[in-house]
């Protein structure tokens, strides 16, 4: 197969797959005491179930601030957002933390992992925190690692790991609950091309394998190329890619 025609099949939108995402004319405004940030100015966006979508633009357009919304880490000022159906800024902090454990996985750039704890250890503990029985969340923290080839690494702590293993944890934690939506801010933005590259097939097989819906802000053209769908910002609004 050319390499035009894996590209091609990378990029090929789910067909027939219904919203996972729908934003209707989101607007975030921040107060410093000193200045009003317009953060989000009237923002509307769909994303599609199994879709892989990336957001980009210049620093302080609006991409992780969006990010945040979506998922319902910030609130906003008006608008409305719904995930698979579910409107999330009715629901209360302690109903968006059950379903965010329930439904969603978080990938960052600076991974988060907490250094005294082994690999299996950070990877089951937001499945301890959300109430999952200690041998469920050890066994499903196992087959996670599993999936992004570290199960001989699972004893070993960060210190012991290098950033693309580091980072891998962190996607292992990120869908140790098999979520349906993955937020990704930056995810190869702490590491080299070659550990780049591996990370986004990984991300890539992931998508392909299991129909979860990626959502990934990046500065990196590269990455957002193995997407979907580029969605560009500027100035806190979208300004192309809107279409799915």
């Amino acid at each position: 197969m050319s390499v035009e025609s894996t590209r091609a099949e990378e990029t090929a939108t789910p067909a027939g797959a219904p919203a996972m995402i729908q934003a209707t004319d989101v607007v975030k405004t921040y107060d410093t005491g000193r200045v009003e940030v317009h953060a989000l100015r009237g923002v509307s966006l769909t994303i599609q179930r199994g879709e892989m979508v990336a957001i980009m633009g210049p620093s302080g357009c609006g991409k992780t601030t969006l990010l945040n919304c979506l998922s319902g880490l910030d609130t906003i000022d008006s608008g409305l957002i719904l995930v698979d159906g579910a409107d999330i800024n009715r629901m209360s902090d302690n109903e968006k933390t059950e379903y965010r454990a329930r439904r969603m996985g978080f990938i960052f750039q600076f991974y988060n992992l907490l250094p005294v704890l082994s690999a299996i250890e950070n990877v089951e503990l937001p499945l301890l925190v959300s109430g999952t029985p200690a041998r469920a969340a050890r066994q499903k923290a196992a087959a996670a690692l599993e999936t992004v080839h570290l199960v001989e690494w699972a004893p070993h702590k960060p210190g012991e790991l290098s950033g693309g293993q580091r980072q891998r944890v962190t996607i292992a934690r990120a869908l140790s609950n098999d979520p349906a939506i993955v937020w990704a801010d930056e995810p190869t933005g702490d590491l080299d091309s070659t550990n780049a590259d591996e990370i986004m097939d990984l991300i890539v097989d992931l998508n392909r394998r299991h129909i979860q819906t990626f959502v990934i802000v990046t500065h990196d053209e590269r990455v957002a190329a193995r997407c979907h769908r580029i969605v560009h910002m500027r100035d806190g609004l979208i300004v192309d890619g809107v279409a799915s």
